[in-house]
């Protein structure tokens, strides 16, 4: 590692630990050279995802953006940030598990609708019901009947 104050190329690691996360470790490291300290952080080196749209367009996975398509399913429903994020976590657990570069986007679509349903009906209806593009309100009614019936089989 290089230092930042000499930039000698050897240092000797002082103390290591994960971040609160456990996601990143914390090193803090001591210039062999010049005796000065400085902090490193190290990470797995993610593969990036590509979104493959409707349209056949693709874009790089943005968080933000299925983040923000919750919060606005979820707005003014008692569902904390912290559900909302934890529930991002879990879909991209499962998309990096599933080893594919590029993903559908009704594959997102379809698993934020999925934690919603557990999280929040009125969410869930409200995401589903742009996700889905409801025409009329037999479209509605019949996503609502579905729920519904869910939830008394289930």
């Amino acid at each position: 590692m290089k230092c930042p104050y000499c930039s000698s190329l050897e240092s000797k690691v002082i103390d290591s630990r994960p971040t609160d996360d456990g996601h990143v470790i914390r090193r803090r490291r001591e210039c062999i050279n010049c005796k000065q300290r400085f902090t490193t952080y190290e990470k797995i080196e993610e593969i990036p995802i590509i979104i493959v749209k409707k349209d056949g367009n693709r874009e790089s996975y943005n968080r933000m953006k299925v983040l923000n398509g919750i919060i606005r399913a979820c707005e003014k429903r008692p569902v904390s940030m912290e559900q909302m994020e934890h529930m991002i976590d879990q879909i991209e657990t499962r998309l990096h598990s599933s080893m594919e570069k590029e993903i559908e986007s009704e594959w997102i679509g379809e698993l934020v609708m999925s934690g919603l349903k557990d999280l929040d009906e009125v969410a869930y209806v409200r995401f589903a019901s742009v996700y889905r593009q409801f025409k009329d309100i037999n479209t509605f009614v019949t996503e609502l009947t579905k729920l519904l019936n869910e939830k008394t089989n289930g």
